[in-house]
This record gives C-alpha cells, sequence and structure tokens, in this order.
C-alpha cells in the first residue's frame, strides 16, 4: 500500500483501539467523516491513520474535541506546511503536535526532522510520531533543552 494512494476495504488493522467510522464510497473513491472538520475526507493511508488517533485521544482519553485540530497551516522556512493532528492547551497555545504517516511508513530520522521542523515554530511541549501501528512520543525537558521518549501520552491540557 502507497502513503499516497487510497484505501480499498478491508480497512487496514492498527495497533490502536478499533474505531467505526463514517464511510462514503463516491465510485471508486472512499470518503471518511472527519469529526473535526465536519466533513467526508477522502481515506489515504495516512487519514485513516489520523482519525484512529482523533478517536483515540477523545474517546478513549478525554481530550476535549474542541482543543484538536487537523491539517492546521504554518509557514516554516518561507513555505507553506500543514500539521497532521495539533492540540491546544485551554488557552490556545500549541500543547502537542502528532505526525501521521501511513501504516507502511517508517517512523525513521527523517519523520522525526519533520516534525521538528514543524514544531520550531509552534513550540508544543509534547510531539508524537505515528504510523498507526509504532508510536514514538516525546517531551520537551527544559532543563537539557531537549526531547527525550516517554511511554505514555501528556496529560489532557
Amino acid at each position: 500500500m502507497q502513503h499516497n494512494s487510497i484505501i480499498v476495504l478491508p480497512l487496514p488493522k492498527l495497533s490502536m483501539p478499533a474505531i467505526d467510522p463514517q464511510l462514503l464510497k463516491r465510485g471508486e473513491k472512499l470518503f471518511v467523516f472527519d469529526p473535526l472538520r465536519k466533513k467526508n475526507i477522502l481515506l489515504t493511508p495516512e487519514e485513516w491513520v489520523r482519525q484512529h488517533w482523533i478517536h483515540f485521544l477523545v474517546d478513549h482519553h478525554g481530550f476535549p474535541k474542541g482543543l484538536l485540530t487537523t491539517e492546521r497551516g504554518l509557514t516554516y522556512n518561507g513555505l507553506q506546511k500543514r500539521t497532521d493532528l495539533l492540540i491546544y492547551d485551554r488557552q490556545g497555545v500549541p500543547y502537542f503536535l502528532i505526525e501521521c504517516k501511513a501504516p507502511d511508513v517508517p517512523i525513521n530520522q527523517k519523520v522525526l526532522t519533520q516534525a521538528f521542523s514543524y514544531n520550531q515554530t509552534l513550540n508544543c511541549p509534547f510531539i508524537a510520531l505515528t504510523n498507526g501501528n509504532r508510536h514514538v512520543i516525546l517531551r520537551f525537558e527544559a532543563e537539557d533543552k531537549k526531547y527525550h521518549q516517554q511511554d505514555s501520552l501528556p496529560p489532557v491540557p
């Protein structure tokens, strides 16, 4: 499965709690209803991972849906970029950046570099890198000004 392709049925299993998405088929294309954007989105492998994370954070960990946003635009080195999933704290400050990849894309230095480049603008204290099967969660430690891997999600803001 290519990461820029469209998902076809059956949907791939991920190492996350299962979701029951609202799916819509138009011709050969499959769409999923995004509860944050409140519209149907083309179901790519990366979108499948993003939708799992949205449900995981809101339904299983109590993150308020109103603090989550997808595809938020930002400028980095003069280029327009979009975050996959961004959680704000209750003061509206970027808190947790999640970089989603398709299940067949390895979580590696390239993905980490991409997330760090976005975070130079956002300054989130927490970052997650995920392909739906492998998840790396990092927190910024002010003492040594470095990110450190952790085993759990950050606290709900």
